[in-house]
């Protein structure tokens, strides 16, 4: 009998996981649940598909379980894995259109099931119009409320990387967007005065942001009187009179005042989908993830977790973080696939180095992208840390295009060590803090950096990148 692989989830991880181990294994049987309608799309496009830059959510999708079962794995959509018997080697599905429950049998197991969007503690926050955005169900709902009930404002709670995006792509609509954030700044992630920026640009695009507003509620209008009226109706026979608005959201109420809203999307707050695995067994670790080792391996043998459900290693900070994003969760998944399709005798045969946190955004033409520590989380984890900013052009100045980029490198005292970048500019970012990103991984030095062959032609690049720049102040300060 061959060996059975059960994976849970069906998202970047999940599918990532479950193509490699077939690859590496052909014999194996592989047999994917998700309990939503789709697998392997990307998460990260959806904010593009509610604005309309994506135009079918097709574009999304990597590949459908049809291509899936052409090369030998099982995909059962809409089924969900509600429990976990790791002593039976059983998993407890529910197919989720007819309602029927049964036992799947594993030798190995991969749990992938991602994180859960969190609705927060507060009276109406499920009054309908109050979206969370985790699936693709998810934003076919908020693209169907855009279009049906047409709201004239909206209001993003979270100003972190979803909630800009998602600004964005309700303001393509015609939309009068609010973002409101608990915390003093935008992009929490970033320093402060980089965070500015980003925050100047959304308001010269028409987005009002409210910072330091902690949500405490939201309201229906005429609430109380449908529900009044329902009831009163119902009492005298009559047919109940409805304005139509019952359970509908109407404001949001924050610390710092109310604000009107026909559409609210809670833009974060997401946390790791660990239930099933706690239930089971499984460890979970200080982050409230499952805790990992660097071959995905849980602490129950024959059982693997990737992705956003579980911890990630940070390579800097030399311990596990939580960090759901899809370019780790692939690359974890990668990992967890071929250890749980290896023989035993070649377990082990993958292994994830961890994460650096690299990441990026963008916004109203604004590019925010960040790797490594800033300077005050450098300092936080005990390093002697100092930072440089330049500012740079894209490419070179006299050329049609050429736009400006502010370029803040992080490095250690001493040792001239890179520990972090955050680039901010219109232009060509990501790929430039890629660099940086690559040369944090290789561990080196601003001089490694500031020596680094990089290209150059006018219409494209300058002659001194803003990242060989900045590396090359930071080496002349460690040598003062």
């Amino acid at each position: 009998m061959n060996t059975r692989l059960v994976v849970i989830g069906g998202v970047a991880a999940g599918m990532s996981a479950a193509a490699r181990a077939k690859r590496h294994n052909p014999s194996l049987e592989v047999s994917v649940f998700e309990r939503s309608g789709y697998v392997s799309y990307s998460a990260c496009g959806l904010p593009f598909y509610i604005s309309g830059v994506v135009k079918d959510v097709t574009g999304l999708i990597a590949r459908t379980p049809e291509r899936f079962a052409a090369d030998g794995i099982h995909v059962h959509l809409k089924h969900e894995a509600i429990a976990i018997d790791p002593g039976a080697g059983t998993v407890a599905v529910r197919d989720l259109a007819t309602g029927t429950l049964r036992d799947v049998a594993y030798d190995r197991l991969i749990l992938a099931s991602g994180a859960q969007a969190t609705r927060p503690n507060v009276p109406g926050a499920h009054l309908a119009g109050v979206f969370t955005l985790r699936t693709v169900e998810d934003a076919d709902a908020i693209k169907a409320w855009l279009a049906v009930q047409k709201p004239r404002t909206a209001v993003i709670v979270g100003a972190g990387y979803v909630g800009i995006e998602l600004a964005e792509s309700i303001c393509a609509h015609g939309v009068d967007v609010t973002v409101i954030e608990a915390q003093d700044q935008v992009m929490p992630s970033l320093d402060a005065d980089l965070a500015a920026k980003v925050q100047q640009t959304l308001e010269d695009m028409g987005i009002h942001i409210q910072l330091g507003a902690r949500l405490t509620s939201f309201v229906g209008a005429g609430l109380v009187g449908d529900v009044v009226a329902r009831v009163l109706g119902r009492m005298s026979g009559e047919a109940p009179r409805m304005s139509g608005d019952l359970l509908r959201v109407r404001e949001v109420v924050t610390s710092t005042g109310s604000l009107p809203a026909d559409i609210v999307i809670l833009g974060g707050g997401a946390r790791p989908a660990a239930e099933l695995a706690r239930a089971a067994g499984i460890a979970l670790g200080a982050t409230g993830a499952v805790a990992v080792d660097a071959e995905q391996r849980t602490n129950l043998p024959e059982i693997w977790a990737a992705g956003a459900v579980g911890e990630t290693y940070h390579r800097l900070l030399k311990k596990p973080i939580y960090f759901p994003l899809a370019r780790a969760a692939t690359l974890q998944g990668r990992v967890a696939g071929v250890n749980a399709a290896s023989r035993r005798e070649a377990a082990g045969s993958a292994r994830f180095p961890g994460t650096l946190g690299t990441s990026v955004v963008k916004a109203f033409g604004l590019t925010i992208a960040l790797t490594g520590l800033t300077e005050r989380q450098a300092k936080a984890a005990g390093f002697d840390a100092a930072n440089v900013t330049v500012t740079s052009t894209s490419r070179a100045g006299f050329m049609p295009g050429s736009e400006r980029i502010q370029t803040r490198l992080v490095f250690e005292n001493g040792s001239g060590r890179l520990l972090g970048a955050q680039m901010v500019g219109g232009d060509e970012v990501a790929k430039r803090l890629d660099v940086v990103a690559a040369a944090l991984q290789a561990g080196w030095t601003a001089e490694d950096l500031a020596e680094a062959d990089l290209t150059y032609t006018p219409p494209v690049a300058p002659l001194w990148d803003g990242s060989l720049s900045a590396a090359t102040l930071a080496a002349r300060q460690i040598q003062r």
